[in-house]
């Protein structure tokens, strides 16, 4: 018997949450290969950066500074975009780890004063992906939802690819939020209404027959030459995510599991299928002792859900959330040493 699907409220609180279990499961084992992965770490059933606990990165900031200009903007895309660059802008400032290039590079033209429509460089890697599923499981019109993917992606990536597959997640999780399943099949031709380039409709149409013939995403992904991992170029990243999502849509365990073990850059692959599996599955579908083994500050999980309520009462809007400066800064300058010390300990032997 299907699971009742979750309140709306309920589905943006399991789309933030998922997204910063997935991120934070995913994190250690970033940059390794599937075979490194497992000998160095093992499964990846529980949180093993810091004793046990998990810490977010940039794929949960991004998801959450989405959301915060998505309630500043009331539904003006225009306002989206000049918000969500003022939190760029700040985000950059505290100084946070592991920031992608092209990223890098538009917030500091952001921060050099040039204006959103005029910040982002071509780059197809897989930023805007990381931010869209929160928009896929806000937005109900989707011709809203195209304007919305667009401007979330140009402000720090210009290359259309990043925008297709941006907008590939964002379809997800919409999708999954509003049906009890999406066949593999529907999500394709769904996908092949809106203007997505040959390219990515063709791997996304060949993830829907693999997982339909019941291939594991694991050996999807080694079909697409990415048996050492997959990669951060979103025509990479995007295929195997929905290809994990489309193998386990209400297994959020399964689901992320499944997407870490296939190794490389596994906190945003990871993250980006959390948050399309929480929005079908809601804050209860994630395993509560994962959703209790993430610890975070400032961006808390007790933070994001209340960001979450403040977003599903958007129409009657208040000032979102904010983030401390200072307590940003001191949490980055903590994470960047709590990294380090990971990357030696991935140098000694696994046992």
């Amino acid at each position: 018997m299907l699971e009742k699907l979750p309140e709306k409220s309920d589905a943006l609180l399991g789309c933030l949450l998922g997204t910063a279990v997935g991120d934070a499961l995913g994190l250690p084992f970033e940059g390794l290969t599937r075979a490194r992965g497992k000998r160095i770490l093992g499964a990846p059933d529980r949180f093993k950066l810091c004793f046990g606990f998990g810490m977010i990165s940039d794929d949960t900031e991004h998801a959450a500074m989405t959301a915060q200009a998505l309630i500043v903007a009331a539904g003006d895309v225009e306002v989206f975009s000049t918000a969500l660059a003022s939190q760029l802008r700040a985000w950059l400032l505290a100084v946070p780890a592991g920031v992608g290039f092209a990223t890098l590079r538009a917030c500091l033209k952001l921060l050099l004063g040039y204006k959103p429509m005029h910040s982002g460089v071509f780059s197809a890697g897989n930023g805007p992906a990381m931010r869209a599923a929160i928009l896929g499981a806000y937005i109900d019109d989707l011709a809203e939802l195209t304007k919305f993917v667009r401007a979330c992606t140009r402000i720090t990536h210009t290359d259309p690819k990043a925008e297709h597959g941006a907008f590939a997640v964002a379809l997800a999780a919409f999708m999954a939020r509003k049906n009890q399943l999406v066949s593999p099949k529907d999500f394709a031709d769904a996908l092949s209404a809106h203007a997505i380039d040959s390219e990515l409709l063709s791997l996304v149409r060949a993830a829907a027959k693999s997982a339909t013939g019941a291939q594991s995403t694991q050996d999807f992904a080694t079909s697409l030459g990415l048996g050492d991992g997959v990669s951060g170029y979103v025509y990479h990243t995007v295929p195997v995510a929905l290809h994990a999502w489309f193998c386990h849509p209400r297994d959020f365990r399964a689901a992320v599991v499944t997407m870490i073990e296939c190794g490389g850059d596994t906190d945003s692959t990871a993250a980006i299928v959390g948050g399309i599996v929480g929005a079908a599955v809601g804050s209860a579908g994630i395993p509560d002792q994962w959703r209790r083994g993430v610890r975070d500050w400032p961006r808390s999980m007790a933070w994001l859900a209340h960001l979450a309520r403040q977003l599903a009462n958007a129409a009657n809007p208040e000032r979102p959330l904010a983030v401390n400066y200072f307590a940003a800064l001191a949490r980055n300058l903590l994470f960047i040493l709590i990294i380090l010390a990971h990357v030696v300990r991935r140098a000694l032997p696994p046992y």
